[in-house]
């Protein structure tokens, strides 16, 4: 004989209150990859407040031009100076190793610009690494190298 207050529905809520409950969070890279897209993004809307956010004091960049900047000189950089319309910026190909409280994020950084009223594009390989400090992503390193235009093809021979 079963108990009044023992009902297969209470035994069913009773088993799903005793199971773990799982909550699942970003996987950290997908996080990673937010970070740096939002710091593309602020590098390109010249947002310093958002730059210094999303990297670490310690943060150092390899310019394209193969110039080692510390975090003061990358911020000082994007400081708006004038009123010129800002490259359009995308940011895709990525790929994020995560190795413990590091990450590692490739991808490919393409702009669009007009150049004395002639269009131009040009694109970089570049290399991010995060690290978590105090529960968060931050930037401590990224690397940009410029990507070579497909050789035109040679001509036919005559």
């Amino acid at each position: 004989m079963m108990h009044k207050l023992f009902t297969p529905r209470v035994a069913l809520l009773g088993l799903l209150a005793m199971a773990p409950v799982a909550v699942q969070a970003a996987p950290a890279a997908a996080v990673v990859e937010d970070v740096v897209q939002r710091f593309a993004a602020a590098q390109v809307s010249f947002d310093t407040a958002t730059l210094e956010a999303l990297s670490a004091e310690n943060y150092i960049e390899i310019s394209p031009l193969g110039e080692v900047d510390p975090r003061a000189k990358m911020l000082s950089f994007y400081v708006k100076k004038d009123d010129k319309p800002r490259p359009v910026m995308t940011l895709d190909e990525l790929t994020t190793r995560v190795l413990g409280d590091t990450a590692v994020t490739i991808g490919r950084v393409s702009y669009a610009m007009n150049v004395g009223g002639q269009s131009r594009t040009f694109a970089l390989r570049s290399t991010f690494v995060a690290q978590q400090q105090g529960g968060a992503w931050k930037l401590v390193s990224a690397q940009h190298t410029p990507i070579r235009p497909a050789a035109a093809p040679a001509p036919a021979p005559k």
